[in-house]
């Protein structure tokens, strides 16, 4: 990956995963962090990489390597829906939103749907883009700021862990899921 975006491996490994959890990748888009989540989740894990464009979906699993095709499985299905993203209530140990706040319309449909297929005090990991970047990132009036994004996902009723630095356009916030 360039050096002008982030890492998903990197950035996935600021959550602590361990080997086995079942993890969903909300907007999985073309399933860089996917591929992530399965190479540390391995094969006793499950990648669910969830889109609203199925055709995206599709070319995931044409450009995913065999051996991680078995633990990720991708959903066609709406992050800002209840019950959207198919998957059975408290049934993740942690989820993904990278680069895909900045295209959420509906808010508090993606906060309802995260708190319901989480876990009690599981991770969730956000990484977004910090502006626009002349054009490389969204367009300036869709770039969520970083204290807007935590505001929103406290609000919610997250716990913020900790940020860091996702790579020079990105910022990451790890939040813990409410109990």
């Amino acid at each position: 990956m360039s050096a002008a975006f982030s890492s998903p491996m990197e950035n996935v490994m600021q959550m602590a995963l361990s080997e086995g959890m079942k993890v969903g990748e909300f907007g999985a888009g073309s399933g860089h962090y996917a591929r992530a989540l399965a190479h540390v989740v391995g094969k006793q894990g499950k990648v669910y990489a969830i889109d609203v464009q199925e055709d995206v979906l599709k070319h995931l699993k044409l450009n995913t390597h065999d051996r991680l095709t078995r633990t990720i499985e991708t959903i066609w299905g709406d992050v800002e829906k209840l019950g959207g993203t198919h998957l059975r209530d408290r049934s993740l140990d942690a989820a993904v939103l990278a680069n895909t706040l900045f295209q959420v319309d509906d808010r508090a449909g993606l906060l309802r749907e995260l708190r319901r297929v989480l876990k009690p005090g599981s991770k969730l990991l956000v990484v977004d883009w910090a502006g626009s970047y002349g054009g490389m990132g969204p367009v300036p009036e869709r770039v969520i700021p970083e204290y807007e994004a935590e505001e929103l996902f406290i609000g919610g009723g997250f716990y913020k862990q900790k940020d860091f630095r996702a790579g020079p356009h990105h910022y990451g916030i790890v939040f813990t899921a409410p109990q």
